[in-house]
């Protein structure tokens, strides 16, 4: 037990007097929890600046300059003389959008014939484009079954359309970006922050001795705990005092998030030594989580449903601790879930715990073992 808890202090030891080490596994977490959700505090894009182009200078183009400045997504930041000066201004970056009220647009309405208006966007920023075109087209829209009641007192009510385009996000129903990418992809940066720690340190150390890494039982066991406990901290740290901080949604199930929570690092620490073992330098932890962190959140299902997912990426993704562990956490912190609800998600971690923790005994174990990491 002696020897457990030697091993222990020494990694914790060599976290902290490593400085690329303890930048990415405690640095890193603490940086990303204040600055990455704070970007998505608003769930979903606002007051995003738009130009209106009016040639028409009529009663019905200023009701429509009006609706237009209402809107939450978008604000008229500017009424440009003629399209070529509103060109200009977008391409310098000064708005997202450009609304084109095309002169003698009151007097088609008022005649009954079709009024036309040109909507165009900035397609730099595909979402800021994306919101402030389908808003902006929501307006027109809208404006245009007004206008269909102006025709109507003239020329005697239209025929209705024989199809009704009715729009609802399929799988984000409430649009909103925080919710439902933040509290996944934080569980992910103290997946991916920890392995980064992990293979810095055994990269170095291998780099340091020359050959492949093997160390006692006592020595990996007071590893792997070091490890843990760091871990521990990152994801506590997400669920608890940034979510808190930030004002997502937290709290569901405490005790299950203790128990799988601690899975998932368990199973992580693991994975991360089996993994590390294969590097032979530090600089392999970061190219290793540059080519993996956009796979890994996509193969857990928590964007993008596994139904649509290939059966062969779907198996794959049953590999990998994020999986398990973003599905764990978000249905236990955000959703209050009973562990019975996440039985399949513990049961997944515990076999990829025992899995994993064989593999990186037979790359990492030996009798006769090095010293363990050093400072």
């Amino acid at each position: 037990m002696s020897r457990i808890w030697h091993s222990l202090r020494q990694t914790l030891l060599a976290v902290l007097c490593d400085r690329y080490a303890i930048v990415v596994m405690v640095g890193a977490v603490i940086l990303y929890s204040f600055f990455y959700p704070a970007a998505y505090r608003h769930q979903v894009a606002g007051n995003l600046p738009v130009l209106v182009v009016d040639e028409d200078h009529s009663a019905t183009s200023r009701e429509l300059l009006r609706k237009l400045d209402s809107l939450r997504v978008a604000h008229v930041v500017g009424q440009p003389a003629d399209l070529q000066e509103a060109r200009a201004q977008l391409e310098a970056g000064h708005a997202e959008g450009i609304v084109l009220i095309p002169a003698n647009v009151e007097r088609d309405i008022l005649r009954g014939h079709p009024a036309k208006l040109v909507l165009l966007g900035n397609g730099a920023y595909l979402g800021r484009a994306s919101w402030v075109l389908g808003s902006v087209a929501d307006a027109l829209g809208a404006f245009g079954r007004e206008a269909a009641v102006t025709q109507a007192a003239f020329m005697g009510a239209p025929q209705a359309p024989p199809v009704t385009l009715v729009q609802r996000p399929l799988f984000n129903t409430q649009e909103g970006y925080g919710s439902a990418i933040v509290p996944g992809v934080a569980e992910l940066i103290v997946h991916q922050t920890l392995l980064m720690g992990i293979g810095v340190l055994l990269g170095g150390r291998r780099l340091v001795l020359g050959r492949r890494l093997q160390f006692d039982l006592p020595t990996l066991t007071g590893m792997a705990l070091g490890f843990g406990l760091i871990g521990l901290f990152g994801l506590f740290w997400y669920a608890g005092f940034t979510a808190w901080v930030q004002d997502y949604p937290r709290g569901g199930n405490p005790l299950g998030q203790l128990l799988g929570g601690t899975l998932f690092i368990a199973a992580t620490v693991a994975f991360g030594l089996f993994v590390g073992s294969f590097f032979r330098t530090r600089e392999r932890a970061f190219q290793y989580i540059i080519a993996t962190s956009i796979p890994l959140f996509f193969l857990a299902s928590l964007s993008w449903p596994a139904v649509m997912t290939p059966r062969p990426l779907v198996w794959l993704a049953q590999l990998l601790p994020t999986t398990s562990g973003i599905n764990l956490m978000v249905r236990l912190n955000q959703m209050d879930a009973s562990l019975a609800e996440v039985s399949r998600e513990l049961i997944t971690l515990a076999v990829l715990l025992v899995l994993y923790g064989a593999l990186a005994l037979w790359r990492l174990h030996s009798p006769k073992g090095t010293e363990g990491i050093k400072s």
